[in-house]
């Protein structure tokens, strides 16, 4: 379960058009280096890095050093959770209403007798 406070990083990480389009293309191809993300844009590497500091600070991007470089991928755990927070209880609902509307439907159809011979 995420915090407050962790949800509200995520939020705000989310909020900007460039890092929600970085996260689009980690999710495209996981394991890109920095200098592979930062080529697709038009802003300087030192834009990107400050971007990447904020997506990482909401636990969205996981960074793997190897060597002199960094491997970037999407973790979409938070959005996960921040779906599930608000959507679990409402689908329940549904579930147990979409339930009950069945078994209103199987109860009222008229009963057939299958014939054996066909």
């Amino acid at each position: 379960m995420f915090t407050d406070s962790e949800m509200d990083r995520v939020f705000a990480a989310l909020s900007h058009t460039s890092r929600r389009e970085m996260l689009d293309h980690l999710r495209d191809k996981p394991g890109q280096s920095v200098g592979e993300l930062a080529a697709k844009f038009d802003v300087t590497r030192i834009a990107v890095m400050n971007h990447l500091k904020v997506l990482e600070d909401a636990q969205l991007v996981i960074s793997e050093k190897e060597g002199r470089s960094r491997h970037l991928y999407l973790n979409a755990v938070p959005i996960q959770a921040i779906y599930e927070r608000w959507t679990d209880t409402f689908s329940a609902h549904w579930l147990d209403r979409m339930s009950l509307i069945k078994a209103v439907a199987e109860a009222s159809a008229p009963k057939t007798r299958k014939d054996p011979d066909a």
